[in-house]
């Protein structure tokens, strides 16, 4: 059971105040009848809600994807530096968060959302999930280089990294997609072939893709294919 006036926030992606208005105008009904009571209690999973006679689909959880630029923190607050969530204009902001985290000078793909359990899942080391990166090295790259960051290398942790996928793209730069999440993984990883990243963007994470027309800082919910693919991994 949920409040009225939550159950429209979260279908509709409104501010409380502004459900509150179109209840008190009578613009919502619940099973075909007006309801004026926005604390009225009512069953998400079996009541039908209609505003100004379109129906309501009610949604829980919401996600987005965020293009991060470099010079802001992935996190929800800070009493200094910018935080990625300031750069979020979403309803009841304060639910949601950034699922795992990218470096202050790391910029590309990153998910925000307000379910928990989805992103324990995307973060957990159990289900390795694939997240692919351009990285730009400090200098050129060679095929040992590839081989060694394919087949895994040691970056000072108890075991060596998982086997990673590389696609070269210019001498200096790869795609680099790993399965793991440690603790400055990628630069790390250059770092143990005796190289150093200059520039690193994340392009996708699990299914999702980063959307090239998203310009740093902007940001965009995604689709039900995208959400469903991401729920998949």
């Amino acid at each position: 059971m949920i409040r009225l006036d939550k159950y429209l926030c979260d279908c509709l992606g409104i501010s409380r105040k502004e459900a509150k208005e179109l209840v008190k105008t009578g613009s919502v009904r619940i099973g075909g009848s007006v309801c004026k009571n926005e604390g009225f209690k009512l069953n998400e999973e079996t009541d039908t809600v209609t505003v100004k006679g379109n129906e309501c689909r009610y949604q829980r959880y919401r996600y987005y994807m965020l293009n991060k630029p470099a010079g802001v923190i992935t996190a929800t607050v800070d009493p200094v530096d910018k935080t990625v969530m300031e750069l979020v204009d979403i309803v009841n902001k304060k639910d949601f968060f950034p699922v795992g985290r990218l470096d202050k000078d790391t910029v590309g793909l990153l998910i925000i959302t307000n379910d928990g359990e989805l992103a324990h899942k995307l973060l957990s080391p159990k289900y390795h999930v694939d997240k692919t990166y351009l990285v730009e090295a400090e200098s050129e790259l060679t095929d040992a280089d590839i081989s060694k960051l394919e087949n895994g290398v040691d970056i000072g942790d108890d075991k060596v990294t998982m086997p990673a996928s590389v696609q070269r793209v210019e001498s200096k730069k790869i795609r680099l997609t790993i399965r793991e999440g440690r603790y400055h993984q990628v630069k790390r990883m250059l770092e143990a072939v005796g190289n150093k990243v200059i520039y690193l963007k994340r392009l996708s994470f699990g299914a999702v893709w980063l959307d090239d027309k998203l310009e740093e800082g902007e940001f965009r919910e995604l689709t039900s294919e995208e959400t469903e693919s991401l729920k998949g991994n």
